[in-house]
């Protein structure tokens, strides 16, 4: 079967229901990449976890989330999208329960990797399903929606995370999915469609190449300052890793099923919102992980007040990014992710610039905000773009291969940012954090900007309508002074 099986009926009766239903997990997932952020410090007291161990309790999650994804959405694709996005909730659920009775770094390590495996099946499927869920016309909306909900995740997560250990302890950060888990479940099951795409054979060999390239490359970034940039286990890792996915894209190009049709790169705006994708991530949440614990080692602020002080950058998301859904077919995406990518470039630049031990708090509020509304502006229309000019049955593979590249964007951004610390000297101590802190988050800044300017080959991004409209008026508006000399 080659076509996306639909029911008209459902999308336009249940709208809010299938947006739910759909956004609800991916709410979940979503809020994991950052709950853990205001926790680092405590497990860095709690499990004696290193500089090195705390990145991959980020890692661990966004590695496997990243070399997942592909596998999980041809699988939707073939067994249905609605069935494997329930197997994803209910394996992030359980790796939540093992996560919250770990003992020990590895056994966390581990969990977050199983949660990965999850948040791998709900992500780019939960765009495909509300894709395919609601009607065309309303498709720009619930976009939107899903974007504002994708950011709520990224901004509650955070302030749960600082919220809950304030009133227990880490643990509890991971009981929270539970229950969330066993309602998105049967939610799922009675208000979604199980969309098919093409009933393809699996790629198990490009998955494999992919993964292993993928986690060779970050595991290599993760130890080069330990062991040294020119060691031998430290080169082979960064080619073999390398050699991997060329391998991988070697592959896709003769593969009766690629997990990744190559012919999608022939299409502009879908190439273009991988790159901005994958930079945006990069910069982004690398820069994160470094000001959160700044907040916390530098500022001397507990996981709650650290997480309400970032409130003004993580929070504006929900609110812009709905916003940006709605008004993207009238403006175009391109401009508003070129003018949100600049933003959040220029906010970082202006943190990383005036960083040091004994800033005060409300020198930062403009800069947060700033770059809270510039993730806004990237979220939802980053969403439309990728999908703009793409079939149905493709939209299932296009949202997991923008999922893999943005969560390899956060690992490789969260490795990086970590390493040019450590090799500055950074240390998780006050009068040793700072200026080992503000190159990696002035490098974040760069890649922001460098996304902007790659944005500008982005298509215009309007919809037909609204170029029409504004054809039309522009048409009305040449032909005024030649009806007004006619009257005359």
């Amino acid at each position: 079967m080659s076509e996306v099986l639909t029911a008209t009926p459902v999308r336009r009766r249940a709208f809010g229901l299938v947006v739910a239903a759909a956004s609800l997990p991916m709410f979940m997932a979503t809020l994991d990449n950052l709950v853990m952020t205001n926790a680092l410090p405590v497990l860095h007291a709690q499990l004696g976890a290193s500089v090195e161990e705390l990145q991959w309790f980020v890692n661990a999650y966004t590695l496997a989330f990243a070399s997942a994804i592909l596998i999980a959405s041809a699988l939707g694709d073939r067994f249905g999208r609605r069935t494997v996005f329930m197997i994803g909730i209910a394996v992030f659920g359980i790796g939540s329960v093992l996560a919250a009775l770990s003992t020990d770094p590895t056994q966390l390590i581990a969990a977050r990797a199983l949660q990965g495996f999850g948040g791998a099946g709900v992500l780019p499927l939960s765009l495909a399903l509300i894709a395919s869920g609601v009607a065309p016309e309303r498709r720009p909306l619930a976009i939107g929606l899903w974007g504002g909900i994708s950011g709520l995740g990224v901004a509650v997560g955070p302030l749960i995370g600082g919220a809950v250990m304030e009133g227990w302890n880490w643990q509890a950060i991971f009981w929270i999915n539970v229950p969330v888990a066993i309602i998105a479940i049967p939610l799922a099951l009675f208000v979604l469609n199980n969309d098919f795409g093409a009933r393809s054979r699996i790629d198990v060999v490009g998955a494999v190449l992919a993964a292993v390239g993928v986690l060779a490359l970050v595991h290599a970034i993760v130890r080069g300052n330990d062991d040294g940039w020119s060691s031998i286990g430290v080169v082979t890792e960064i080619v073999a890793g390398t050699a991997l996915l060329i391998a991988f894209v070697l592959w896709q190009r003769r593969a009766k099923a690629p997990l990744v049709p190559l012919r999608l790169f022939g299409d502009r705006s879908f190439s273009i919102t991988n790159i901005v994708g994958f930079a945006f991530s990069f910069g982004t949440f690398g820069a994160v992980f470094i000001l959160i614990q700044y907040m916390q080692v530098v500022q001397g602020s507990t996981p709650l007040e650290a997480a309400v002080q970032t409130t003004p950058w993580t929070l504006a998301p929900m609110f812009v990014a709905p916003i940006a859904g709605i008004i993207a077919p009238r403006v175009g995406t391109r401009a508003l992710m070129l003018t949100g990518l600049l933003l959040q470039g220029a906010a970082l630049a202006w943190i990383g610039l005036t960083l040091s031990a004994d800033l005060d708090y409300p020198q930062l509020i403009v800069p947060f905000i700033m770059a809270g509304v510039g993730m806004g502006l990237v979220f939802a229309p980053s969403a439309t773009a990728l999908l703009a000019t793409l079939g149905a049955v493709d939209h299932a593979k296009a949202s997991g291969v923008n999922s893999t590249v943005r969560e390899i964007g956060i690992a490789l951004g969260t490795a990086v940012m970590t390493a040019i610390f450590v090799s500055a000297g950074g240390e998780l101590q006050p009068d040793l954090y700072v200026d080992a802190a503000r190159p990696a988050v002035l490098v974040g800044s760069a890649v922001l900007f460098a996304a902007a300017i790659a944005a500008l080959w982005l298509p215009v991004g309007r919809s037909a309508r609204a170029t029409e409209e504004a054809t039309d008026a522009s048409s009305d508006a040449s032909a005024e002074p030649e009806a007004e000399l006619a009257r005359a």
